[in-house]
Parts: structure tokens; C-alpha cells; sequence
């Protein structure tokens, strides 16, 4: 079965994105214990916390994404921006690199690790 790769910038944001699902399901939770107060307040605190998280990953995905660096897609021709050595194309999943000594090789996201 092949690897499904997507952008890192549109990886973050999903993360992001069910932070705050995951936030308004735990205050849900929270719900069914009304008759217990702390409880209800603790489920309530934690659901805070998820959508508080979420907030600050979107913070940090935005400062981010405006020091990445734009490039046109040789497939479909939209501008995208690459994080890291290698990334994928944000519309069409084209593998993209600004290494040129990664021209013409398999996309592998361990490019984008230290070597130590």
C-alpha cells in the first residue's frame, strides 16, 4: 500500500482543525454529568483547553506559512509554498523540492530530517 502525502502546511492545519472538534466533544461530554458540578466543569476546562490549543497551533501555522517559500507547481501551474527540503504541491500532491541534488528522486519525507 503507498504512503498518502500531503502539504506539511495542510497536515498542521487538519491537527489544528480536530483540536477543535476533539475541544467542543469533550465540553459535549461534559454535559452528561450535570448533576456532578465538578466534573462537568473539569470536561468543560479541558474542552476550553483543546479549542485554546488549536488557537495557538493556528497562530503558529500562520507566522509559519509566511516564511515559507513560494513556488510555482510545474504541474498544475498554482503557486504553493514548500516547507523543508521536500513538500508536496498544496493542490494537486506534486512532489516539490528546492534541493538540487533531490531532482529526479523518489519523494521520501525523511529528506526533510537532520542527518546526525
Amino acid at each position: 500500500m503507498a504512503k498518502k502525502y500531503s502539504s506539511k502546511i495542510n497536515k498542521i492545519r487538519t491537527f489544528a482543525l480536530s483540536l477543535v472538534f476533539i475541544g467542543f466533544i469533550i465540553m459535549y461530554v461534559g454535559i452528561y454529568f450535570r448533576e456532578h458540578p465538578w466534573v462537568m466543569t473539569t470536561f468543560m476546562l479541558l474542552g476550553f483547553l483543546g479549542i485554546i490549543g488549536s488557537t495557538v497551533v493556528y497562530f503558529w501555522i500562520g507566522m509559519l506559512s509566511t516564511k515559507a517559500v513560494q513556488v510555482t507547481c510545474p504541474n498544475c501551474g498554482k503557486v504553493t509554498k514548500v516547507l523543508g527540503r521536500v513538500d508536496m504541491c498544496m493542490y494537486c500532491n506534486e512532489p516539490l523540492t528546492l534541493d538540487p541534488n533531490l531532482e529526479g528522486e523518489e519523494f521520501d519525507e525523511d529528506y526533510n530530517k537532520r542527518k546526525r
